[in-house]
């Protein structure tokens, strides 16, 4: 039988890539403006196409067979369009994931650049490549975490655990902002929300979390543990012993 829960981390695991939209904000023109403009309308955008996508899935095969199919996309394309060979819908499947995994990886790279900018991380992370302007330290450094990743489980493992790792972010965030927004003179920035939203948005990470890991099989909280775990310890390996001054790029 189909795991029950594919289709909603499927879903979820989706929606990777919108919150890294904010490590590359000074890479672009006038991000205070563009920044949450460009986010709310991929947002919106993407919401529209997925919700097309499942009206259409459930329209050309009956959503009981879809659950149990283990290819759902596979399978309405070879009910809707036989002509086209799996190997097309293979190759596409395999650019999207590849796409997303090469968006997170640019991302990643940047974010660990402004710790090592705020001494979060050693300096030397922070350096910019003198002729490509990347920081290659960084992407380099990345580089030695993911490769092992990719020889370790499924797409699907990974996939499950990251999205419980995002949930565990996102907790983190929106409860940082609902904090920052209550807090005595804490500057207003240029685009505000009401404190409710990132409360609300905290309460429904947390409970999808919880449900997630009482719900599920243990295969995806204990990769989403180890890495978690993982992760700590090589932020408090390379963490420098005083905090540096940040630098100026």
């Amino acid at each position: 039988m189909a795991d029950p829960g594919a289709g909603r981390r499927a879903y979820l695991f989706a929606f990777i890539g919108f919150e890294d939209t904010f490590n590359v904000a000074e890479e672009c023109r006038d991000p205070q403006r563009t920044i949450p403009l460009g986010l709310v309308l991929a947002m919106s955008m993407a919401a529209v196409l997925y919700i097309a996508v499942a009206v259409t899935a459930v329209s050309v095969v009956p959503w009981p067979e879809l659950a149990e199919a283990p290819g759902p996309i596979t399978e309405v394309v070879r009910r809707a369009a036989p002509l086209i060979p799996p190997i097309v819908f293979t190759a596409i499947t395999l650019f999207a994931v590849a796409n997303t995994a090469l968006v997170n990886y640019v991302t990643a790279s940047r974010l660990i650049y402004g710790m090592a900018h705020q001494g979060l991380l050693p300096l030397r992370l922070g350096d910019v490549h003198a002729e490509r302007h990347t920081p290659h330290i960084a992407i380099a450094a990345l580089f030695l975490v993911v490769a092992p990743l990719a020889l370790f489980g499924t797409i699907a493992e990974l996939a499950a655990a990251t999205v419980l790792l995002l949930l565990l972010v996102f907790t983190v965030v929106n409860g940082a902002l609902f904090i920052l927004k209550r807090r005595k003179g804490e500057q207003a920035g240029y685009f505000e929300i009401p404190a409710a939203i990132p409360a609300l948005g905290a309460l429904v990470c947390m409970a999808l979390l919880v449900v997630r890991v009482a719900t599920g099989d243990w295969q995806a909280p204990a990769i989403a543990g180890v890495l978690l775990a993982g992760s700590v310890a090589i932020y408090l390996l390379l963490r420098p012993k005083t905090q540096a001054a940040a630098r100026t790029p």
